[in-house]
């Protein structure tokens, strides 16, 4: 009992600035440019993030991974864009024709909207290109 009343004093003493690096960095092994991060965060607060990913087949249980870390961006206050790869997923694969990747576009935003729903994230500061 007395850990977690430690560890919730420690968090609620902690600045914005301070809660969001923590945000950030949480499970990374290697954190590049650590004090420019921290930098950034104390002077400017607000940050974008950008994840792409190639629609070429279903999303499945290891999108978690990084949609796990976009949940924590997305908590630490980044703005999230989230970039669908379908060119990319139509060289992969030329057996699927534009439709088809349209509309698995659309299934992987539905699923990844699901996902981060899913662990307790708002959506406002999450956007979608194709």
């Amino acid at each position: 009992a007395r850990r977690r009343l430690a560890c919730l004093y420690y968090f609620c003493r902690m600045s914005k600035s301070d809660s969001g690096y923590s945000l950030i960095v949480r499970n990374l092994q290697e954190v590049v440019g650590d004090a420019d991060l921290k930098a950034r965060l104390q002077k400017e607060g607000a940050f974008a993030v950008y994840w792409g990913t190639a629609t070429t087949g279903k999303p499945h249980v290891a999108y978690f991974v990084p949609v796990i870390k976009i949940a924590d961006m997305l908590h630490a206050g980044a703005k999230v864009t989230i970039l669908f790869a379908d060119l990319h997923a139509y060289l992969d694969n030329m057996k699927s024709p534009w439709s088809i990747l349209y509309h698995r576009a659309t299934y992987y935003e539905t699923i990844i909207k699901g996902m981060l729903e899913a662990v307790g994230v708002r959506l406002d500061q999450l956007h979608f290109i194709r």
